[in-house]
């Protein structure tokens, strides 16, 4: 069998989406400037980007990353474990930790990795763990729980030999639907059990917890193990980083091979990271502008009669149901303008195929304004309001 067989055959269905003008992945943007997008010279107003606090515009960031390309070059040309660590990286560091309230941060070159590394090293052949491609890494068994149903984990957990090893791995803000992870009802869990609790917050930081996180949010910073987030959102860089105690963070330091085997994070992408982090921490207005742009869209989004689901972030869903008319809504929005994103299966589950879509603390309220007027036009002409 040649291994390529796969490849030639595929492609029928994505030929059939472009052909008909709704494929919606891919495409090539000439200009990105946080709130406005540009296609073919056609302006979008942009409500499917990460960039919740519209910081890769600012001018604090910018200049940071143009000092460290002046500085050190564009690249450290080698693993953070031998010769591509720079004092910038620990000073992002630390500085990570305290902003989340951890003792040590550790920094890889992308969230994924930070994942990937960060349970591949923990998780042994004897342990269990709650998120798929960590696992798929190590040597541990996944076991999976419902979203946020705290019955079946607790099913779950109970089911586990008592003397394993046990990690549950939550996203803090959900990046599809907006809702949070009930970390009021986690924690008690994990201690009952005995398992340690990681906070994947790639989505929190910078959003919730007054930019702190979900953990912030609801007040448990010291009882979350782990907490984890990205450089690509509210950050607006490149990277990633874990958070805890100092121990387990050396622990991962010495034992995540995404790290040890990737280069550092380039210098540009630190210093913005960095830049990024000082604004959240001494700007709060970012945030507190966000949230009410989240506020104001779920508010007039519901009352035009989408179903939103369980939002209460400025990432906020308009549930469609089907993968054909997901394709063709957000093709309209696209043409009158407004650039969403579009989720299907396996994305997400059957039936809540649904257009992502989210804030800016730099939207205005003209731009928010023009976009609720163009999806109360297609969602009447669609029939779904």
């Amino acid at each position: 069998m040649d291994i390529f067989e796969k490849c030639y055959g595929y492609g029928a269905e994505v030929q059939a989406a472009i052909e008909q003008g709704l494929y919606p992945y891919f495409l090539p943007l000439s200009e990105n400037e946080g709130a406005v997008a540009s296609y073919h010279g056609k302006k979008l107003i942009m409500c499917g980007s990460n960039n919740y606090l519209g910081l890769t515009t600012h001018p604090k960031v910018r200049e940071a990353a143009i000092n460290a390309i002046q500085e050190f070059g564009t690249s450290c040309t080698g693993s953070r474990f031998l010769n591509g660590s720079l004092e910038l990286h620990e000073t992002l560091e630390k500085e990570i930790a305290d902003f989340v309230g951890k003792e040590m941060a550790l920094v890889f070159s992308t969230g994924m990795q930070v994942n990937l590394g960060t349970i591949s090293a923990l998780v042994g052949k004897n342990d269990y763990a709650s998120i798929y491609d960590g696992v798929k890494l190590s040597n541990g068994k996944l076991e999976r729980f419902k979203h946020n149903d705290m019955d079946h984990l607790e099913r779950v957990l109970k089911s586990l030999p008592e003397d394993s090893g046990k990690l549950i791995v939550v996203d803090g803000l959900f990046s599809m639907e907006g809702d949070l992870a009930p970390l009021d009802q986690l924690v008690p869990l994990a201690k009952k059990y005995h398992a340690r609790l990681m906070v994947d917050d790639a989505h929190g930081i910078g959003v919730t917890g007054k930019g702190r996180g979900t953990a912030f949010e609801f007040g448990l910073t010291n009882e979350v193990d782990l907490i984890m987030s990205t450089f690509s959102k509210s950050f607006a860089s490149l990277g990633g980083f874990i958070a805890g105690d100092a121990k387990v963070v050396d622990y991962i330091k010495h034992h995540a091979r995404s790290m040890i085997f990737s280069a550092s994070v380039q210098p540009a992408s630190a210093a913005a990271a960095l830049a990024s982090l000082r604004i959240m921490r001494e700007e709060p207005e970012w945030n507190e502008k966000l949230v009410r742009n989240g506020n104001k869209m779920r508010k007039e989004i519901s009352a035009l009669g989408f179903d939103i689901g369980n939002s209460v972030t400025p990432i906020i869903p308009i549930l469609i149901g089907s993968d054909e008319q997901t394709f063709m809504i957000a093709r309209a929005l696209f043409d009158k303008g407004v650039f969403v994103n579009s989720v299907i299966s396996p994305a997400t589950p059957p039936g809540r195929q649904l257009l992502r879509t989210s804030y800016m603390a730099t939207h205005t309220e003209d731009q928010l304004d023009q976009v609720l007027e163009a999806y109360a036009e297609v969602g009447k002409e669609f029939g779904i309001i």
